[in-house]
């Protein structure tokens, strides 16, 4: 089968997008391809697909042709997968990226570690719609190369491992962070209170339970419904029924009695 490489001339000229975002959709399935550019031909009128490819070499040749600004990338491709085609790609080409993948947890953990864009298959449109305008928001901030750098840190590590760093999102753009430099988070509703050892704190769009996975390989502990600690901070720890932890910058925290036992083991070593 000849390799795709080929722009779409389905625009009405009698209605130009001049403002369109430049998309490219590399895949190697030909229905997800087709299905995707529908979904995004109809529902996501700011978007114009300028070109598909079908692989990694392929994919490389029709980001040099188009220069797309966005690109909605398969991660699961024969000869290579989407992690491979980032490597190879020049430090010149800044694009956001959407990864559309079929569900595997280690590349979505990786996904989720480094503030990235995805869509699992088969595509839903509303998450469609979602990610499309989390991308035009995004648009001009010029964060996408830490993105990929740290992506690209994170995918490598096994499931089992600890983030390199986290990608935390802001309402104004990111914030990379090192695991060392978090001393605690803390809930709040729908978002997540992250506190430095720096002495800053951030509020971050997501749920505790969102980052208590995801820290947890890196030392950290929930103590509390509404607390993660990093077991590195602890300076000591108080008796009582669940008992209390005090930080080495002298913050005490709460520690609930249920998890109490799986603390004292932990910081036992």
């Amino acid at each position: 089968m000849e390799p795709i490489d080929r722009a779409y001339q389905r625009v009405d000229k009698s209605s130009p997008k001049p403002t369109a975002i430049r998309t490219l959709i590399i895949d190697d399935e030909a229905p997800s391809r087709e299905a995707l550019r529908h979904y995004l031909e109809k529902y996501c009128p700011d978007v114009q697909v300028v070109g598909e490819a079908e692989s990694v070499d392929t994919g490389l040749k029709a980001i040099r042709n188009h220069q797309p600004e966005v690109l909605f990338l398969d991660i699961e491709m024969p000869f290579g997968n989407g992690f491979d085609l980032l490597e190879r790609l020049p430090a010149s080409h800044q694009m956001e990226v959407v990864f559309v993948t079929a569900y595997e947890q280690y590349a979505l953990r990786a996904l989720r570690m480094s503030a990235a864009h995805y869509l699992l298959k088969p595509v839903d449109i509303d998450d469609l719609i979602d990610a499309v305008a989390k991308v035009k928001a995004r648009a001009g901030l010029r964060e996408q190369g830490q993105v990929t750098r740290t992506l690209l840190e994170n995918f490598r590590k096994t499931t089992l491992e600890a983030p390199s760093r986290l990608a935390l999102p802001l309402i104004d753009g990111l914030e990379i962070v090192l695991p060392e430099e978090i001393r605690f988070l803390e809930a709040a509703d729908n978002f997540t209170n992250f506190h430095l050892t720096d002495g800053r704190k951030l509020l971050i769009c997501r749920k505790l339970k969102f980052y208590d996975a995801l820290l947890e390989p890196a030392g950290f502990f929930r103590i509390h419904r509404s607390t993660v600690i990093n077991l590195a901070s602890v300076k000591r720890y108080h008796r009582g029924k669940g008992g209390a932890v005090t930080l080495n910058d002298g913050t005490e925290l709460a520690v609930a009695a249920a998890r109490k036992q799986r603390l004292l083991e932990l910081l036992a070593g």
